[in-house]
């Protein structure tokens, strides 16, 4: 297929979040969000991972694509998070994630986010994704309309993105047939969300030139009042859906947005050329850039100056200060023949055998590299193993110098070394066991011996058994006495007890006496 894109910050914002990718097998469109600094680290991280997409050799398996394509967006979320973990002022950033790959004869589409996918086929546009926003749940559910969500204050919400918080990071995968005509649009929503679907079905039915249809749909959105950073990517299949196998033009891949300032990292993981994507032409003067100019103090008539277009080179072709990392540059050496004569032909035997001696040379120097770098790893491991051995070998004879008093089998013990281990290898040992049982003990000297009480000396740990043992003794000597106490306590409140109900069986004896007595009295008289 063939590819372009143009993205332009728009006229409110003051830098680009988006980063956009157009190659032959691979587009991608990426929103970043976050702050100043993060939206746009975020949306580059993103095209950095899905990039090698464009030059993986997958024999054609579309299975295999749609794969690399998961594992890929989730291999940007985890970078995503681990640089917001590294670095706390991008805490917060994240991205959306919409990106099309050309196999074997089929789109392979993943999707996460709010940014969309369009396709036209035979004329008619068909929205191939679906946002995943709070607005567009709401749509789902029935409780608001499409009209309605455009101005929803809550539009803007998304459930599901990259980023450095708890969401399920696995992207939708659709695969679809391809066919010869077929035109896909990848946007941000600071285009979808202004533009009617019936103006981008104009727009890419009409205009046949990729940039002059990319061009356009930028500039009606930021006109149409955009306020965010605005991003299109088209993409065409060629006749053939495969342009290797026709010789049809090769195309350099295109990088917009934010990640247009990684073009060199890019070029290394296509390993080939890169160029920055086309700046927008016109469009820009909206009211809100013009008030924008005021406020600066520029001129809102003056038109900006355009940044101009880069191209990148991949590492194994560009100069790093000064030296060639890899001499096969594709330049075809120039020989002076023997006569004189100055020949670049490939076909020149003698210009075939400099090429030849150039690969050699190059061969010969990758080996030279490869075996003094493996030698250094060899060195730089056995140092870091003696290092490693002599510090523990430190550790451990400066543990043997001291005691501590800690739990060993349920008594308690004194141990020479100290209350850890290193790498699974105690430094330390019990010497002397005593008869106190560690249950024995209140809970705070549990948890103290738990932990290992320590000491410089054998003497001084020697010294705290012997006050654990004498504390101990007395705490038992208390409790005895206190057992003591209770138990003459009882036996005083039990005799008590036993005296008073005595008494009472007596003075109950001495009135049932004297009632009878009284009862004897009365039937004499009678």
């Amino acid at each position: 297929m063939y590819s372009t894109v143009v993205s332009d910050v728009g006229t409110v914002r003051s830098n680009n979040q988006d980063s956009a990718f157009a190659g032959e097998h691979l587009i991608a469109i990426c929103d970043g969000m976050g702050g100043h600094a993060g939206g746009d680290t975020a949306s580059t991280i993103a095209i950095r991972s899905l990039a090698h997409i464009e030059q993986d050799n997958v024999d054609g398996d579309v299975q295999v694509v749609s794969h690399m394509m998961a594992t890929s967006v989730m291999a940007a979320h985890d970078a995503i998070v681990g640089k917001a973990k590294r670095e706390r002022r991008l805490a917060g950033m994240g991205t959306t994630v919409t990106s099309v790959a050309l196999v074997a004869g089929c789109w392979v589409l993943a999707h996460i986010g709010d940014s969309r996918a369009y396709l036209l086929h035979d004329g008619h546009l068909v929205r191939m994704t679906s946002d995943h926003s709070y607005v567009q749940h709401l749509i789902d559910t029935g409780r608001i309309s499409e009209a309605e969500a455009r101005n929803h204050p809550q539009r803007n919400v998304v459930m599901r993105v990259l980023g450095d918080f708890d969401i399920d990071s696995r992207p939708d995968i659709a695969i679809r047939k391809a066919h010869p005509g077929d035109r896909w649009l990848l946007c941000s929503d600071g285009l979808c969300g202004v533009l009617e679907d019936s103006t981008l079905e104009e727009v890419l039915s009409t205009c046949a030139d990729q940039e002059e249809c990319a061009q356009r749909l930028v500039s009606m959105a930021l006109r149409a009042g955009s306020t965010d950073n605005v991003t299109a990517v088209i993409a065409d299949a060629t006749l053939a859906l495969d342009a290797d196998a026709f010789d049809l033009p090769h195309q350099t891949p295109l990088v917009g947005g934010a990640a247009s300032a990684s073009l060199e990292t890019i070029a290394d993981i296509v390993n080939e050329p890169v160029a920055s994507a086309p700046p927008l032409r016109e469009g820009k003067q909206s009211p809100a850039a013009r008030a924008a100019a005021l406020r600066s103090g520029k001129d809102p008539n003056e038109e900006p100056k355009q940044p101009e277009q880069r191209v990148a080179q991949p590492s194994s072709v560009r100069e790093d200060n000064g030296d060639r990392v890899n001499t096969d540059t594709g330049e075809i050496p120039i020989v002076q023949k023997r006569n004189g004569r100055i020949s670049a032909d490939p076909n020149d035997p003698e210009v075939a055998k400099a090429i030849r001696n150039e690969h050699i040379e190059e061969r010969k120097t990758k080996r030279s590299r490869k075996f003094r770098n493996r030698i250094i790893t060899i060195l730089i491991i056995i140092l870091v193993l003696l290092g490693v051995a002599g510090v523990g070998v430190g550790t451990y004879r400066w543990s043997q110098t001291k005691y501590y008093i800690g739990d060993n089998n349920g008594k308690v013990a004194i141990f020479q070394g100290v209350p850890t281990s290193i790498f699974g290898a105690k430094l330390s040992h019990a010497v002397t066991d005593t008869n106190m049982k560690t249950s024995d003990l209140p809970p705070s000297w549990r948890e103290q011996l738990d932990q290992g009480i320590s000491f410089d000396t054998y003497g001084e740990a020697k010294s705290h058994t012997r006050l654990i043992k004498k504390q101990l003794n007395d705490a038992k000597r208390k409790q005895e006495a206190r057992q003591q106490e209770k138990a003459e306590a009882e036996q005083k409140s039990k005799d008590e007890a036993a005296a008073k109900q005595k008494q009472q069986d007596e003075a109950a004896k001495k009135a049932a006496d004297q009632a009878a007595q009284t009862n004897k009295s009365g039937g004499d008289k009678s």
